[in-house]
C-alpha cells in the first residue's frame, strides 16, 4: 500500500460519496496502490449507512465504526492504526480541506520531507470560529513554549514513521496537529485552498472548544504550574509592600479602625488565591488519575473492507 486517506467521520452522511469520489479522483492520478480508511465517530445521523453504501461499491473503501463518540482526533488515531500505506493524509471529511491538493502535498515531500503540513491561505470559516482558533495557539503557544501556527489543523501528509511515532506516545488526551509537531523530523509547510463546508454545521461549540483547548494546555505543558509558582511570589511582594503601606498609616495616625479593613481584604483575597493554585494542582493531578488506567483512546464496534 502506497497512499493512504484517512478521515474521521462525524455529521456527514449527506456528503460521504462526494467526498470518497473526490479522493478518488485526486489519488488515482499519483497511484493505484491506495485506501480511504472512513472512521465513523459515534455521528448521530446516517453516517455510517452512508459508509456501508460506499464500502459495498467500493472495496479500496474501508469502513470503521467506532462504539461511540470518542472525539475527532481519537477517531484519527483510530484510522491511523488501521492505515497501512507508506504514505498517510489526514483530512476532515467536510471537504474543505481539498482532496485535489493531495498530489501537491505528496510532490512536496518527495522532495526531501517526512511531513508536509497543509496551510490554509484564506480560512472559509466564520469570523468567531477564526478570532478562537487564533486565541487559542497563541495561548497554546505561550503555555507550551512552541510556536504553532493557526493556519495548520490536521489536513497533511505524514510518512510512515511519522505516524508510528504519533501511535506510539501514550497521551490519553489526543491532538493530532501538536503531537505530529512534538515527535519532530523534517517537515515542511505547502499553502493550500480552504473550501467552505458542503453542508452542514461545525460540530465544535465554544463549549467543546474551550475544553479541548483546555484539556490540550494541561496535556502538553506543566507552565500553568510554574505560573503559579509566580503568581504566589507575587503575592508574596504584594504582602509585603502592603505591610510597609500599613505600618506608614499606622505611624502617622491615619488608621481609624485599627485591624478591620486588612483582616478581610487578606482573608478574602488569600484564600482564593489558595484555593486557584489548589484547582491547578487538582486538575493535573486528576488527568494524571485519568492517565495512569490506561484505558484506550477508542474503541471499535465494526470494520468494513478489511
Amino acid at each position: 500500500m502506497y497512499l493512504s486517506v484517512v478521515s474521521p467521520v462525524y455529521r456527514a452522511e449527506e456528503i460521504v460519496e462526494q467526498l470518497v469520489s473526490e479522493i478518488h479522483q485526486a489519488v488515482s492520478k499519483i497511484t493505484d496502490a491506495y485506501e480511504i480508511v472512513l472512521v465513523e465517530d459515534g455521528s448521530p445521523d446516517q453516517s455510517w449507512k452512508a459508509i456501508q453504501t460506499v464500502c459495498q461499491q467500493d472495496k479500496k473503501v474501508k469502513g470503521v465504526k467506532l462504539s461511540r463518540n470518542f472525539g475527532q482526533h481519537a477517531a484519527i488515531t483510530a484510522g491511523l492504526e488501521i492505515a497501512q500505506g507508506e504514505w498517510i493524509v489526514v483530512m476532515d471529511c467536510d471537504l474543505q480541506d481539498r482532496p485535489d491538493e493531495i498530489p501537491h502535498l505528496l510532490a512536496k515531500a518527495q522532495s526531501g520531507y517526512e511531513l508536509v503540513f497543509a496551510q490554509r491561505q484564506v480560512r472559509q470559516d466564520g469570523f468567531f470560529k477564526k478570532l478562537s482558533s487564533k486565541l487559542f495557539y497563541k495561548v497554546f503557544s505561550y503555555l507550551t513554549d512552541t510556536v504553532q501556527d493557526s493556519s495548520v489543523a490536521n489536513f497533511g501528509i505524514y510518512h510512515r514513521k511519522v505516524i508510528d511515532a504519533v501511535i506510539s506516545l501514550g497521551d490519553n488526551i489526543r491532538f493530532f496537529p501538536t503531537m505530529t509537531q512534538w515527535v519532530g523530523f523534517k517537515k515542511a509547510y505547502l499553502p493550500v485552498k480552504h473550501d467552505e463546508r458542503v453542508s452542514g454545521k461545525t460540530s465544535y461549540s465554544w463549549k467543546k472548544l474551550i475544553e479541548l483547548a483546555f484539556n490540550n494546555i494541561i496535556s502538553f505543558s506543566d507552565k500553568p504550574l510554574r505560573l503559579t509558582v509566580r503568581l504566589g511570589l507575587l503575592m508574596s511582594l504584594f504582602s509585603v509592600l502592603l505591610g510597609m503601606g500599613y505600618l506608614y498609616l499606622y505611624f502617622t495616625d491615619q488608621i481609624k479602625q485599627l485591624g478591620f479593613a486588612s483582616i478581610i481584604i487578606s482573608i478574602t483575597f488569600f484564600s482564593g488565591l489558595i484555593i486557584f493554585i489548589l484547582g491547578i494542582i487538582g486538575i493535573y493531578l486528576g488527568k494524571t488519575f485519568e492517565q495512569v488506567k490506561e484505558r484506550p483512546t477508542h474503541i471499535i464496534d465494526q470494520k468494513l473492507n478489511f
